[in-house]
């Protein structure tokens, strides 16, 4: 009976390996991987609080600057400064970071009059900002973050320990509330789930520079940006994914070590950062690739062989139950997960959006392949 049922042999057969085979790989991930984030406790360890420079690049930010530099210049942390590297702006940046200068004695303003093209992008004004930091601790952002709230610095310090050289965080959107911005929301939930859980299981391979931290002298011993100064973008991803390692990273999940900022308002907009973003990728580490490759293949060909089983109206019952139990285990990591980042509104929209994001990719590895890379401003 069982071997009519599931007919052994030809092409239905095939695809149902094929559809079983990459059940098992969905649930491989999310359970040896995305449940150590779920699971993760903060280890309780007393920290002697270190000096702590943030350095934040800037370009023609004045709104920013003026809206979230006075919430990173009023943390509660003993020793810290403020770096902000004016890049070559040319709107009245200047003139409100000297107004700042004059209010509070954290603020450290490196102005860059000239848009010097020794590293692409971000690079070099990062750079500078990291040689001009009094401290050894470095954590980043950027302008158009605001952090959680008062205890954002003491919280991403507390990763720090003899061991741990790099600290990730985590980096979200503001809710607006429209379906853009949900996706938009889900597709950076999804990645830091990715990239904090394989952190988790001693892999890291990336980190955001909305949110980081490690310290100077392992960004001088790891020689800054020069293995890839020639790439516009990766001055967050491709630094950790060269510099990091098992022993020296920690992560910082606490809903204080958040920042926060604007998510694109636009499809166009989002399309063009996600574009800049995914260009780096192709620079990881051969095994990081191979992981996050296995990863989003087995994501298309879970989807596609299911469709074709459906189609093909092959052992039904079999495909519905093992596609209703992938959806359950992920739908439960994903309400942990986003209970944990404090994210809302996005449950119950996850698994469209995934099906979204698989097409979208897609679109974009083959639009990445026949355009320039884009600029950092």
């Amino acid at each position: 009976m069982l071997d009519g049922y599931f007919a052994p042999g030809g092409f239905s057969f095939a695809l149902l390996l094929i559809f079983i085979a990459f059940f098992i790989l969905q649930i491989f991930y999310y359970g040896f991987f995305f449940l150590r984030f779920v699971r993760y406790r903060v280890p309780e360890e007393k920290v002697t609080p270190e000096g702590v420079s943030v350095v934040i690049c800037a370009r023609n930010e004045y709104m920013q600057l003026k809206e979230n530099l006075p919430l990173i210049l009023g943390q509660d942390y003993p020793v810290y400064e403020v770096v902000v590297v004016n890049h070559a702006s040319d709107d009245d940046s200047a003139h409100l970071l000297s107004q700042m200068a004059d209010e509070y004695p954290k603020l450290k303003i490196v102005e860059i009059r000239e848009n010097l093209n020794f590293f692409e992008g971000k690079k070099f004004p990062l750079s500078i900002g990291i040689k001009s930091a009094s401290y050894d601790l470095v954590l980043l952002t950027d302008a158009d973050c605001r952090p959680a709230g008062s205890g954002w610095i003491a919280h991403m310090a507390k990763g720090f320990t003899k061991e741990k050289e790099i600290v990730l965080g985590y980096g979200a959107y503001n809710d607006t509330g429209t379906f853009l911005n949900r996706l938009i929301r889900f597709d950076t939930v999804h990645i830091a789930l990715q990239y904090l859980s394989y952190a988790l299981a001693g892999i890291p391979y990336m980190g955001v520079g909305r949110n980081m931290a490690y310290r100077k002298s392992l960004f001088y011993e790891k020689k800054g940006f020069t293995s890839h100064y020639m790439i516009r973008s990766g001055d967050d991803d491709l630094f950790i994914n060269r510099a990091a390692n098992r022993k020296n990273s920690n992560v910082v999940i606490d809903p204080e070590s958040f920042t926060f900022s604007k998510a694109k308002k636009s499809f166009r907009e989002w399309w063009i950062q996600k574009k800049r973003h995914l260009s780096t990728g192709r620079y990881y580490r051969p095994a990081h690739k191979f992981l996050l490759g296995l990863y989003s293949l087995s994501m298309v060909l879970w989807y596609a062989t299911f469709a074709a089983l459906l189609a093909l109206d092959y052992t039904i019952l079999f495909v519905l139950a093992l596609f209703i139990l992938r959806l359950a285990v992920q739908l439960v990591i994903f309400r942990k997960t986003l209970t944990r980042l404090n994210e809302k509104g996005i449950w119950l929209l996850v698994p469209f959006f995934e099906i979204i994001l698989i097409l979208l990719n897609i679109v974009l590895s083959v639009s990445r392949s026949m355009s320039k890379e884009a600029t950092w401003k």
